[in-house]
């Protein structure tokens, strides 16, 4: 199954054992009694009631003699903790404690076993009290009324600080919602007690409200009240200062019944009537920073309308999780929600949604989600392994991506993770047709090596290589809006709506712009290869720092790589794919500093070379899968045998991997261009070979021909393919290699450049009647006339520039090649 519920806490195994070693520690000290028949009891009574947002877990239960009995398991020490008996046979339906644990609230119903009514409050059905317990000292009625009362403590910080006052709200079946100031002081010592507890002020903070949701992580209320029978959902923002803010409110499509109230995430519900509740509307929020509304529709085949009552909605941060079983199952990427194709949509019976629970989950921050019927908190966790064999399995391009993304998303960065996913990619490099799949997940893999870095890498950097999907997905269908603010009333920008703000421009203009791409380093490093073809390249400092970032980045590879690499990759200087690397890192490196305020240059400096080395590893990892799937060796790099089905298996991966970094202008790792020119010339015929190289597939490098030159003989066929390589080499390397080959051919070669390069910069001028002439022995005049002139320029050039460098050709080998080549045209 996609999803998997993994137990956090099971009330069986982390409290009920722990009572029962708490019962047999007293009867052998002879200080109680009772038996097994006790425990099942206590078992039998024994409730979750809430999960506080340091994640610790409040419990009930009664003991044997009817007394409810107050439990808190903290999830960091995985330790129990008795908060307070009360005893009094009643029922618990609501509890929740403050942050510091000195503090109690709770509401209670009369039990029914005796028909007694509450001795307290003989007029009331719910009791809703408010406990002293460090120490246990006093307890305060708050409300003692015919109608449910639901409590929860404030807790603005995550961690415990002591506050001189805390924060209750209390929830009334009567539509309004209440929040009690109280001051505690402590006295003789640890002693914590309530000041002035016979007035405790009071905020009606709302009313007339049909829904309500409580967002423990982010210490928000959402509810919505009923104006003229339309639907207004508000937003309530508690703050660490002890004050709150209406956030905003906003009419809803949606119409909801007076007589409906539903409570959601306010503790366990156990008194609330499903068959009423099933009913009404099934509402949840879920709060990002996207700026969207998003509108699913699924289509359902012969199913009623009463089974909509089943559906499940589950916060996993990054997802959202939405289903309903055995109908679907749906993963929405709520994080980049502008492609329908980054969220898994699946339907039918299938083992991917046949295995969830049936019963009702609560959703709580954190990816958790509490069980109130098993008593049991879990950690919901996407299974890579499901997802995996989706991603092999499916032959919709939609959920390829979508599970593609999943599975990255819950390895983030895992080496063995990306290690299947290769080993798939490299046997179905062509499965995809809507996008490149090899493209697709270097750039989503690179993506999740940096995300946790800092919560603003999303808008930073790409996640996709795609920009638009306009292919349809099976069974869904979407409605897309952006959140108007003028439609909004807003009350305040402070917090969350300044962030939802910020990121709503961001999606409206910005976007196209905020994300890096290779724009600037495409136009960058095209003038830097065109300044070295022409010798006029700009100051060494420049292009030394450059070189230097690439060294940074090559070195932070290798860091990375534990393991030793097959394939002959990172071993040669390849000066193109270094500068390509080093101007890269420039401009990441300015494109984070501009928009990562804050955070520290070192820092954004290791995260440059983190991403870059990641992209460069990815392409290794690939290949390296490949070399290692067909078993080749480093003789391949020699010329001296024919390709074989393996070696042009691997030439085709490498084309592959061209063709996806080529379009983003991403950097290959040295030495990749001149194993593919090596594989190229194992595996293609020679027109085959050519068009590929005039083509740009494959790119000619020194190391590459030079090896060329030296491995093959000079047959007949070795010698065209030589000479076709040479005459489509940069001028600079023709004339390195070209001394290599011993061949009139290269002779020729030699010859023509030096003259041309001779005649460049010609000016006639009065010959010098001194040169001897007694070396020319050729009786054909226009060659001797020409082979004159070309000694006066040299004998000039000699004279002029004496410290210049010389490329050991002169007139007499010009004279020399002139005749060969005269001759191989005439035949003779």
């Amino acid at each position: 199954m996609a999803l998997r519920l993994v137990a956090d806490f099971d009330l069986g195994k982390d409290v009920l054992l722990w009572l029962r070693a708490q019962r047999a520690a007293s009867e052998a000290s002879g200080a109680g009694s009772g038996g097994s028949d006790v425990l099942e009891n206590d078992y039998e009574s024994l409730r979750v009631l809430n999960v506080e947002r340091n994640g610790n877990i409040i419990y009930t239960y009664k003991d044997d003699k009817g007394n409810v009995i107050f439990g808190l398991y903290d999830c960091q020490t995985r330790q129990n903790e008795l908060l307070y008996t009360f005893e009094k046979d009643l029922q618990v339906f609501s509890c929740s404690v403050n942050s510091e644990r000195t503090l109690l609230a709770a509401s209670l119903v009369q039990s029914t076993k005796e028909g007694k009514r509450n001795e307290l409050q003989p007029g009331s059905k719910c009791l809703t009290l408010l406990v002293e317990i460090h120490p246990v000292n006093n307890v305060k009625v708050l409300k003692a009324v015919d109608s449910y009362i639901w409590v929860q403590f404030l807790y603005p910080h995550v961690e415990s600080h002591p506050l001189p006052e805390n924060h209750l709200l209390l929830i009334s079946e009567e539509k309004y919602i209440e929040q009690l100031r109280i001051h505690v002081a402590q006295e003789d010592g640890n002693r914590v007690v309530i000041k002035n507890s016979g007035h405790l002020p009071r905020d009606r903070i709302a009313e007339d409200f049909v829904w309500a949701q409580w967002d423990m992580s982010e210490q928000r209320l959402y509810y919505i009240d009923l104006k003229k029978s339309r639907s207004i959902l508000k937003c309530i923002q508690f703050y660490a200062d002890e004050s709150y803010n209406l956030m905003f409110e906003v009419p809803l499509d949606v119409s909801l019944s007076n007589s409906g109230f539903k409570l959601v995430n306010f503790g366990c519900d156990y008194h609330q009537d499903r068959e009423k509740l099933s009913k009404h509307l099934t509402l949840c929020v879920f709060t990002n920073h996207t700026g969207h509304s998003k509108t699913f529709t699924t289509s359902l085949e012969n199913v009623g309308s009463h089974v909509t009552k089943g559906i499940t909605f589950l916060n996993l941060d990054y997802y959202v999780a939405v289903y309903l079983r055995g109908h679907f199952f749906h993963l929405l990427n709520v994080q980049h929600p502008d492609l329908i194709c980054h969220s898994l949509f699946l339907t039918g019976n299938n083992e991917m949604i046949d295995m969830l629970p049936h019963c009702p989950l609560q959703s709580l921050s954190g990816s958790l989600v509490l069980d109130c019927c098993s008593g049991k908190l879990y950690r919901a966790l996407l299974s890579q392994s499901s997802l995996l064999r989706l991603l092999q399995n499916t032959r919709l391009d939609c959920e390829k991506m979508a599970a593609l993304h999943c599975a990255l998303y819950c390895g983030q960065g895992t080496r063995f993770l990306e290690g299947q996913i290769i080993q798939w990619i490299s046997e179905n490099v062509s499965a995809c047709h809507s996008f490149d799949l090899i493209q697709e997940f270097i750039i989503a893999s690179s993506y999740w090596s940096v995300y946790s870095e800092t919560s603003n890498m999303d808008k930073l950097l790409p996640h996709s290589s795609v920009l638009t999907w306009n292919t349809e997905i099976p069974g869904i269908t979407l409605v897309t809006e952006d959140i108007a603010l003028p439609f909004m009333k807003v009350l305040n920008f402070k917090g969350y709506w300044e962030k939802l703000n910020s990121n709503l421009e961001y999606v409206k203009y910005a976007k196209p712009h905020f994300h890096y791409n290779n724009i600037v380093v495409r136009r960058e490093w095209h003038n830097l290869i065109s300044e070295e073809k022409t010798g006029k390249r700009r100051s060494t400092a420049y292009v030394r720092t450059i070189l230097d970032n690439a060294i940074k980045v090559i070195s932070n590879l290798e860091a990375r790589n534990l393991g030793p690499r097959l394939t002959p990759l990172l071993q040669e200087e390849d000066s193109h794919q270094r500068l390509l690397m080093g101007l890269m890192v420039s401009e990441l490196k300015d494109h984070f500093l501009r928009h990562l305020q804050g955070v520290e240059k070192k820092k954004i400096e290791q995260m440059v070379l983190d991403y870059i080395s990641k992209l460069l590893d990815l392409i290794c990892h690939i290949l390296e899968t490949s070399w290692r799937k067909h078993n080749l060796h480093s003789c391949i790099l020699h010329f001296n045998s024919r390709g074989s089905a393996a070696e042009f298996a691997v030439f085709h991966i490498m084309t592959r991997i061209l063709e996806a970094t080529k379009s983003l202008f991403l950097p290959l790792p040295p030495g990749f261009h001149t194993l593919h020119t090596i594989l190229g010339v194992h595996c293609l015929p020679l027109h085959n070979l050519l068009h590929c190289i005039d083509s740009g597939v494959l790119l000619l490098t020194e190391t590459a021909v030079v090896r060329l030159m030296k491995d093959l003989d000079n047959t007949e066929k070795n010698e065209k393919l030589k000479f076709s390589i040479i005459l489509r080499l940069p001028p600079l390397i023709g004339q390195k290699i070209c001394r290599l080959w011993d061949h009139p051919m290269s002779s020729n070669i030699i010859s023509r450049n030096h003259v041309t390069r001779l005649l460049q910069n010609y000016k006639k001028q009065p010959r010098n009647s001194m040169i001897d002439k007694s070396s020319f022995s050729v009786e054909f005049l226009p060659l001797n006339y020409f082979i004159e002139i070309l000694t006066d320029i040299e004998s000039s050039n000699q004279a002029l520039y004496p410290f210049e460098g010389h490329d050991n050709v002169d007139a007499e080998f010009v004279e020399e090649a002139a005749l060969k080549h005269t001759t191989m045209l005439l035949g003779l």
